[in-house]
């Protein structure tokens, strides 16, 4: 090979190497598998991480929500305690909650009852200085309701005489279930919810006589169930009795309130009757 052609084939290798060279350094790659970097010494490529705009994370529960989670009992004592420390408060609760039906209240009583039922001890008198001693406590809660709910449903508070009259009867039912104590100075309670039951009933005729003559009591036979009620507490609700007497005397008269007669005012007017045995006046009047 002359020196021309020789110069000629070295100008040409040593293009291909550099082409060869050039294309390594492009790709990463090498012609020879020594020269490539080994796969464990390159990074690892990792996705980005995405950015959450609500992180999940702990919080109290929302009002709504913790609100279904409490009994009745624990709800009330949550909104006395409220009331107690924001006296503002307890004036908007008392104006904005439903006005409580009569037998609500009586469901109340009823609950108070069941309890003092359960604090008598197994087994023993119902009516002994151990027993009282035992169930004190539940009995002075069941006469505190007692008085607290009653004035409730006396007018000029409660306006319909017949929730008034329906309230009292439960309630005088309730104070008749009171234990009869064997010692006198634990016989308080009784006759003093007598008493102030009494009372109640005698406001509560006074109020309905002067509604329609009060009709309303004979109609309903109100007057005989507060005779009963006065025979069952032993005549200690004579108050009432008295009350009936007094304010209702012109339709019958007497205990009776002309029950039995026929001849009253009371049972000629529910008969029909009353006026029937008068003279007719003809002519000119």
């Amino acid at each position: 090979m002359s020196g021309r052609n020789k110069r000629k084939a070295d100008e040409e290798l040593e293009a291909v190497r550099a082409s060869s060279q050039e294309m390594g350094d492009g790709d990463g790659m090498s012609l020879s598998p020594l020269q490539s970097p080994s796969i464990g010494s390159r990074p690892l490529a990792r996705p980005p991480k995405k950015l959450r705009g609500n992180e999940i994370t702990g919080r109290p529960l929302a009002l709504p929500r913790l609100l279904e989670t409490l009994d009745a009992q624990s709800l009330r004592a949550v909104l006395q305690a409220i009331c107690e420390r924001h006296p503002q408060i307890g004036t908007e609760v008392v104006t904005s909650a439903p006005r409580p039906s009569v037998g609500s209240a009586l469901g109340v009583l009823e609950q108070y009852q069941e309890k003092l039922r359960d604090s008598f001890p197994f087994g023993s008198d119902g009516t002994s200085e151990y027993a009282y001693n035992r169930v004190r406590s539940a009995l002075t809660a069941l006469i505190d309701a007692l008085i607290d709910f009653t004035p409730h449903y006396l007018p000029p508070n409660e306006s319909h005489v017949s929730s008034s009259l329906a309230f009292l009867d439960g309630a005088t039912n309730v104070i008749h279930e009171l234990p009869d104590w064997e010692s006198s100075s634990h016989r308080h309670h009784k006759d003093n919810a007598y008493d102030e039951i009494s009372r109640a009933w005698a406001l509560v005729i006074s109020e309905a006589s002067k509604r329609g003559g009060g009709f309303q009591l004979h109609n309903e036979q109100w007057d005989e169930k507060i005779r009963k009620h006065n025979e069952q507490s032993g005549g200690k609700l004579q108050r009432a009795v008295h009350a009936l007497g007094s304010n209702l005397d012109w339709i019958g008269g007497g205990q009776t309130m002309g029950i039995g007669d026929p001849g009253s005012i009371r049972n000629q007017l529910l008969s029909g009757t009353y006026g029937s045995n008068l003279p007719v006046r003809v002519g000119p009047w």
